[in-house]
């Protein structure tokens, strides 16, 4: 009776084994994800099987028929951690045709670009952009016989030796420099004569980024976009400096102290302003009430007629610092003490106020305070053209309220041109935009005031807003340009495109008006672009997690394809066990909103199998962190390998979604999205049942090692075992304009009630803690106050305080090996072994 079971199964193992969640191509991976809830539905019944062969055949036979191959079984083994080592190697160097790096001639009608097509493998593509025309630069293979017949050197036509190559007007002859020579050949007949000049400079820099290539950011805040490939989880902790707060428009002149006319020079003399005649000795003291507690300092701004000085008095805050100590410094036997200036949240911060004189009559104009009381910051001071009036940004303490002031230059008044103001937040890091429009009296404006992040035109005299110029359930990202002559903004838009992942980023066009909206591209992915030196082009790169990048050529009038210029090769990286991430999205706490995130599976995946599920968590509410675009992933995949299923999430409480889905991280970074986590790792345990939710781990670093604890003080019925590194565990204990941007100000019982210290008792799964003791970013004393309460409340746990390491310090090779071992002995139950 037992033969039939033993059929069965041995038919589902075949076919499961023989998907194996690879996919070889795009259409591949389409047919794989059709094909997973018959997958799913066989692996279950294949457990059952399981189940009752372990009854009808004898122990010995039902060992020999079950156990598979010691690779597949092997978890935490040997085999594993030289598999995770090697991640790297084996799927590095396997995507080609990802990289478009133009050089343009021809009056911006044409470009050339070298592609890489296979390992050491290139080829020359010649595009006519007018004429949406893309062919080879030339016959690859009768050139290279042509280089090889004139120079006696072998030449492969895969492998050309030359870089940059350069046309005649009329496409006859291409130039190039090989073999210590300059060669033109003409490409009718193939015949190579040596030239007498040198072809063109190496490709520009401005072409289409794909993997392992910079690009600058586009825009201001934090979404500054650096790589297409997501090594990473794209969660840099925040520095311990406040973000720069960038704007559009010229800064104040701070650096030069002379008077636009150059009659006058200012300067700071026993914390006053001394100014002096540039024309004879004559100098004279503009201020008295300067003091070494309240001092005005050299920021400086002229009125263009000369007639009017601005000068910031500020008064000091409180001079905190924190000390740390380097115990094994490589100059010397002894420790050394480090002394760094570090405010925290609730300290007492300096307070600018901008004061106003006249300097034809020496005396101040009053500038009443009441439109900003309590300035976290007064930045971007500018005067109008006519010297009428000046204005500046203020953005208050507790950041719910940030103002453009404008001081009228004769009698000091104050007025609000532009007043946000929030009952939680306004996101001044990430979501401020503005833009002065001194000729028509206009100011664009960034602002979430209807519960979606959009841009609005104001009238700047009325201090009204003159209309909207985005609007809908989708939100701008940031703005690319602004074009004063045709009154249109060019920017980024996250959940424009419905039916795609909100988070995808697509290039915008509107008017000022706000007619006119055109989305420019289109691609089911996020996407990255570059400009054609006139901008009649743009180069539009998109890809996903689950889909290597595709170049198009597109005019930037409407965004209409001209043409598709590469579609990024991915076969031999397909040719390995390599699978991509399987994006998944599932309900939140609420049951209505999408929760967006991945899971990844190491390369021998067995979907007969059970593995505990980690999380790699980075809940920082300053953006979005799971991946979105193509990329190895090689830290999460590195951890995959072990056995384990590795998941990242992005819950309520992080950016690019409404207010709403903001909102939630406020006064509440205790919260970390974890209802909404949890839920979605519920839903796909439910769809994928390889996910053994009774084993689940978390880990993260800065923001995210506070999470990881976090998670498993306040949810340690579902996380079993937690690696915090570096954590921020008391928002107290942090920098202040992270932690009071997004818990407030004041200091509320809130900060302690979310303490990581505070809530240490509650302690029950396992703990890794692992933190470096030079860490300039987070103090590390965060770590340490957390250990104190373990030890009071007699908890067991595990502590790594690495020497001369600073931040990040769980993400050196030591501090990754030790949490992989922590979590092989926690959640897979045995003893790691990895020599």
């Amino acid at each position: 009776m037992s033969r039939h079971p033993r059929v069965v199964l041995g038919f589902v193992s075949k076919w499961l084994s023989a998907c194996s969640y690879r996919r070889q191509t795009v259409e591949d991976a389409a047919f794989c994800e059709r094909l997973a809830p018959v997958n799913h539905a066989l692996a279950s019944v294949a457990t059952v099987l399981r189940q009752s062969l372990a009854f009808l055949l004898p122990i010995g036979a039902w060992l020999a028929f079950a156990v598979p191959h010691a690779s597949v079984l092997a978890q935490g083994s040997k085999q594993d951690y030289q598999r995770a080592a090697s991640y790297g190697e084996r799927t590095r160097d396997k995507v080609f045709r990802q990289n478009v790096r133009p050089t343009w001639f021809d009056g911006d009608a044409r470009f050339w670009y070298r592609v890489d097509t296979g390992p050491e493998q290139y080829e020359f593509v010649l595009v006519d952009a007018e004429k949406g025309v893309r062919r080879p630069a030339f016959d690859h293979q009768r050139l290279a016989a042509s280089l090889a017949d004139a120079s006696g050197e072998k030449v492969d036509p895969k492998q050309l030796p030359f870089r940059s190559i350069s046309f005649s007007d009329d496409l006859s002859i291409v130039r190039f420099d090989a073999h210590g020579k300059h060669w033109q050949c003409d490409l009718e007949k193939y015949e190579l004569t040596e030239a007498g000049q040198e072809p063109a400079a190496e490709t520009q820099d401005t072409g289409v980024v794909g993997l392992d290539s910079v690009r600058p950011s586009r825009g201001t805040g934090d979404e500054t976009p650096v790589r297409l490939v997501n090594e990473t989880d794209g969660s840099e902790p925040p520095s311990t400096e406040p973000p720069r707060e960038s704007h559009s428009h010229r800064r104040p002149d701070s650096s030069s102290t002379s008077s636009p006319d150059g009659r006058w020079q200012a300067s700071i003399r026993d914390h006053n302003v001394l100014v002096k005649s540039q024309e004879g000795d004559e100098e004279f003291m503009l201020t008295s009430d300067g003091t070494e507690d309240d001092p005005y300092e050299s920021r400086f701004s002229k009125s263009p007629d000369s007639k009017k000085l601005v000068v910031m008095q500020v008064r000091a805050g409180e001079s905190r610092q924190i000390h740390l100590i380097d115990s094994s410094p490589d100059d010397q036997l002894q420790p050394k003490l480090l002394t760094i200036d570090y405010a925290k949240p609730g300290d007492r911060m300096p307070l600018p106020r901008p004061r106003l004189f006249d300097l034809q009559t020496r005396s101040q104009i009053e500038v009443r305070e009441e439109l900003f009381p309590n300035a976290w910051s007064i930045s971007d001071l500018r005067w109008s053209p006519d010297s009428r009036s000046f204005t500046f940004f203020y953005n208050q303490r507790g950041h719910q309220v940030l103002r453009i002031v404008e001081v009228d230059a004769k009698s000091g008044a104050a007025r609000a041109v532009v007043d946000e103001q929030s009952p939680t937040f306004v996101d001044y890091s990430g979501k401020r935009f503005t833009h002065y429009l001194d000729k028509t009296g206009e100011i664009l404006w960034m602002s979430e005031r209807d519960g979606w992040n959009h841009l609005y035109l104001y009238d700047a005299k009325k201090g009204k807003v003159k209309n909207r110029i985005t609007c809908g359930r989708w939100v701008v990202r940031g703005v690319e340009r602004v074009d004063e002559e045709n009154r249109q903004i060019w920017f980024r838009a996250g959940g424009i495109r419905p039916g795609q992942d909100p988070y995808y980023v697509h290039l915008c066009r509107v008017n000022f008006d706000g007619r006119g909206l055109v989305v420019l591209t289109e691609g089911d992915g996020t996407h990255n672009w570059t400009f054609s030196p006139d901008r009649r082009f743009f180069f539009d790169t998109y890809s996903r997690v689950d889909r290597p990048p595709i170049t198009e050529l597109r005019r930037s009038d409407d965004g209409r394809l001209v043409c598709r210029l590469e579609e990024a090769d991915w076969s031999r990286l397909c040719d390995t066990p390599w699978c991509p991430p399987q994006r998944f999205v599932a309900k939140g706490r609420d049951g209505k909103t999408d929760i967006y995130g991945i899971i990844v599976r190491p390369t021998n995946f067995d979907p007969c199998r059970k593995y505990p599920v980690i999380e790699k968590i980075y809940a920082g509410p300053h953006s979005a962190h799971v991946p979105k675009s193509f990329g190895l992933l090689g830290s999460t995949y590195e951890m995959a390998e072990l056995g384990f299923i590795v998941v990242q999430i992005d819950g309520m409480g992080t950016s690019h979604r409404s207010k709403a889905f903001h909102d939630v991280c406020w006064k509440n970074l205790g919260d970390a999205g974890f209802p909404d986590r949890i839920a979605w790792m519920k839903a796909a345990a439910e769809k994928h049942p390889e996910m053994d939710l009774s084993r689940v781990g978390i880990y993260g670093g800065s923001a995210g090692g506070q999470n990881a604890l976090g998670g498993l003080l306040m949810h340690g019925d579902f996380y079993k075992a937690a690696a915090a590194d570096c954590g921020c565990h008391d928002n107290r204990m942090d920098k202040i304009w992270w932690n009071e941007l997004w818990m407030g100000w004041p200091i509320g019982p809130h900060y302690e009630e979310q303490s990581n210290v505070t809530q240490a008792h509650r302690l029950e799964g396992k703990l890794l803690l692992t933190v470096g003791e030079l860490d300039r970013n987070v103090d590390p004393a965060s770590t340490m106050q957390v250990v104190d309460a373990l030890v009071k409340a007699d908890k067991d746990f595990e502590l790594l305080v690495v020497p001369g390491a600073g931040h990040g310090v769980g993400e050196s090779p030591y501090g990754k090996r030790r949490r992989a071992d922590f979590f092989v002995r926690h959640l897979l139950h045995v003893e790691p072994r990895w020599e």
